[in-house]
């Protein structure tokens, strides 16, 4: 019979998820895009207010496009929401563990 042997995969290439170790992808890392999302929502809040003013103050302005910007803001804000409640869903579930 032949040798059925299966090669090694070889110690410290590899680690414990089986994920390759090497230099790390040069991409933003989560702080920033965390920060960059929290800035866009923002904005997003910010941009709705003027044009609701000006639709209840009696001013021309196209209701479609204060509907859209407030409906845009409301989703971002939900959005982020959710990540927040995630993050604190992970935070508790860490601090859960028995070390």
């Amino acid at each position: 019979m032949s040798d059925m042997r299966i090669p090694e995969i070889g110690a410290g290439r590899y680690n414990p998820l089986g994920r390759p170790i090497g230099p790390q992808p040069s991409g933003a890392d989560f702080t920033e895009t965390l920060k960059s999302a929290l800035g866009s929502a923002n904005d997003l809040q910010l941009g709705a207010g003027p044009p609701m003013q000006q639709l209840l103050s009696g001013e021309n302005v196209d209701l479609h496009e204060v509907m859209i910007s407030s409906a845009e803001a409301g989703i971002a804000f939900d959005l982020m929401m959710e990540i927040r409640n995630k993050l604190v869903d992970a935070y508790q579930e860490i601090q859960r563990m028995n070390v």
